[in-house]
């Protein structure tokens, strides 16, 4: 930020390679009878004719990644019944969609569904990511770090992607998309969305394709999604634990996906009152050892296959969210029936297309695999953004660290985001929320009254007016009131000013501000003193009772100093930060900067008291100096 127009004038604003890429299994039949009440799948058949996919008579095993072992026997057979296609016997085709829908053309929702008491007892990592007794291969972490870190660190792996769409205006059968369809957009800060532990019950031996889309369709209620909309662009990974077997998957392949309404799933489709899910049968696959890719790309690199496969299927729901409503090869060569990332499987590293590390910048670098692109007739693991737009912006969200509180007692906590352009409005939401809270979607923040013990893993999410995302998580532990604790929490109301008045602040007119001459740290709405350029006071202030039985206190807020000034030897303009009549902390014009800073200072001498904070911002008769205030917070412990 350099130096804005004086007060006055913002006040005046204001008003005015594929052809070795053979053989994931998505040979299937990837088109199913429609059941009653849905509407007809493509009419093309995609039934698979060879007899090593793991989906030949397994319809609904889309995009199954076969073994290594399977995947070297249906290239041999494929070989020697290879037939020739007029557009390429890899290119992909549009389906026409199921339901209307064929590829995730919004900002794609990821929910991890940690499935069965077999993954035994749930922690929380330093990351605030979900971690289990039973993990011994520790992939429950590194599920959850690259889910959030795609679309981050300005990867292009993810954006192959972009160049899939669906919509009326895209015809069954079509090879390329044209400029007014709905594409896949480029998914920028994340696609994280929630993280659940259902130990309700273990998790079968060998779950069928019914069980594991129930546990999807019963995902989808827990988090919230109880409409066909909230489930048009979310998709739900079934993950089930070491030892188990679901659909028998030993020796066979390594994961699929499909959605609920598919009726050659073994055991039948599964009824759903919110809409269409799409889920993903994901197997501890390290089970398997190298037939599922342990050390496929690194050494040891035991979850090399275990994030492939995550990310494998992902991008074939991406681009076929109801099989095979979306982009699948309908050429009637030995792809038949495959989807994006089925015709790159198992590509060996330093190969064109092959498998390689993604570096998802502070979330890690994962082993991933590449996906078709029919743009570039080849294997991609790095494209070019096209279709789904620009990478846009980033919004990061602040972890506030992990929470404890107490049961019946009321507690408030604010989210803090930010986002990479200027004049976004951020829409917050969260899952995992103890039972009682819950977040305001304008202003992030969380209050409420905890009625149950217990701990959860809480992800909160930001997403502004481009369905640029982003998220972060952490554990909430609500404990007994015995002992007469403090309970972790932030005291101030209105911390972030987004309710575009001053209270419960006091404050001098035209403080509380939402105008661009000086941007706000999050969300649109600050407290901007002075920056009139002659003789001015202006003052913030609002009570707060810290409780006696707290050990610590400190209050925080962000501040932007944008002067005219050009002195480094005077400070003509102050702020000064008070709890009473005691000064806490001062600020000058020699202390401007061109961003924020986040400035903490300790309130524990207060502890037990209710005292007054206050800020003072004092302008001399010339040359503006502005004081921006954003974000503040009282945090006990």
């Amino acid at each position: 930020m350099g130096p804005t127009p004086t007060r006055h004038a913002r006040t005046v604003a204001l008003t005015g390679a594929a052809s070795v890429a053979l053989a994931i299994a998505g040979l299937t039949a990837m088109a199913a009878p429609a059941q009653a009440g849905v509407a007809p799948e493509p009419a093309a058949s995609h039934a698979t004719a060879n007899p090593y996919s793991p989906s030949y008579q397994h319809a609904y095993r889309h995009g199954a990644l076969p073994t290594l072992q399977q995947n070297a026997k249906m290239k041999s057979w494929a070989k020697s019944h290879a037939t020739a296609a007029a557009t390429g016997p890899e290119t992909l085709s549009y389906g026409g969609g199921v339901d209307g829908i064929g590829v995730q053309s919004g900002h794609s929702k990821v929910y991890l569904v940690f499935y069965g008491t077999q993954w035994g007892t749930q922690g929380t990592d330093s990351s605030g990511d979900a971690t289990f007794t039973g993990d011994t291969d520790s992939a429950a972490h590194a599920a959850q770090e690259m889910f959030k870190g795609i679309g981050t660190n300005n990867e292009l792996w993810s954006a192959d992607l972009t160049q899939w769409c669906d919509g009326p205006n895209v015809s069954a059968g079509a090879t390329s998309c044209p400029s007014n369809a709905n594409f896949v957009p480029y998914q920028s800060g994340g696609v994280l969305s929630g993280v659940w532990y259902d130990n309700s019950a273990a998790s079968p031996s060998a779950a069928s394709g019914h069980q594991l889309g129930a546990e999807a369709v019963k995902a989808a209620s827990h988090f919230g999604n109880t409409t066909a909309a909230a489930n048009r662009d979310a998709y739900y990974v079934i993950l089930s634990p070491h030892g188990t077997n679901p659909d028998n998957y030993q020796g066979q392949y390594c994961a699929w996906h499909d959605w609920n309404g598919d009726t050659t799933l073994t055991g039948g489709a599964v009824s759903s009152s919110v809409g269409d899910v799409a889920f993903s049968n994901q197997p501890y696959n390290m089970d398997s050892g190298a037939g599922c890719g342990v050390g496929f790309v690194n050494s040891p690199g035991t979850l090399d296959g275990w994030t492939m496969t995550l990310g494998h299927e992902w991008h074939e729901m991406m681009s076929d969210q109801n099989p095979a409503g979306g982009w699948t090869n309908q050429t009637g060569s030995s792809y038949n029936g495959q989807e994006n990332s089925d015709e790159c499987a198992w590509l060996s590293p330093g190969t064109s297309g092959g498998a390689a590390n993604i570096n998802f910048g502070s979330h890690g670098t994962y082993a991933e695999q590449a996906s078709w692109s029919n743009d570039t007739n080849s294997c991609a693991i790095s494209h070019p953004i096209v279709g789904g737009g620009s990478q846009g912006n980033t919004v990061t969200v602040t972890s506030p660290g992990n929470q404890s509180t107490v049961v019946n007692t009321a507690v408030s906590l604010q989210i803090h985001a930010s986002d990479s352009a200027s004049g976004q409005t951020l829409t917050y939401s969260a899952t995992g929320l103890p039972a009682g809270l819950s977040i305001n979607s304008s202003t992030g923040l969380i209050s409420g009254t905890p009625t149950a013990t217990g701990t959860s893993s809480v992800t909160v999410t930001a997403k502004d007016t481009t369905n640029a995302t982003g998220s972060t998580s952490f554990s909430w532990t609500v404990g007994t009131s015995g002992g007469g604790g403090c309970t972790a929490s932030q005291l101030l109301g209105n911390p972030g000013f987004e309710t575009g008045s001053a209270a419960p602040w006091t404050a001098s007119t035209g403080v509380v501000d939402n105008s661009t001459g000086e941007p706000a740290h999050s969300g649109s709405w600050k407290a901007w003193m002075d920056g009139y350029g002659t003789t001015h006071t202006d003052t913030l202030s609002q009570s707060v009772t810290i409780p006696a039985t707290c050990t610590s206190a400190s209050l925080s807020f962000y501040l932007h100093i944008d002067t005219a000034e050009t002195t480094t030897t005077s400070a003509y303009d102050k702020l000064t930060v008070a709890a009473g009549s005691t000064t806490l902390a001062t600020y000058s014009n020699l202390n401007h900067n061109t961003g924020y800073a986040q400035k903490t200072v300790n309130l524990s001498s207060y502890i037990g008291q209710t005292v007054t904070l206050k800020f003072t911002g004092a302008e001399d008769s010339s040359l503006q100096t502005s004081f921006v205030i954003d974000d503040t917070a009282v945090n006990v412990s």
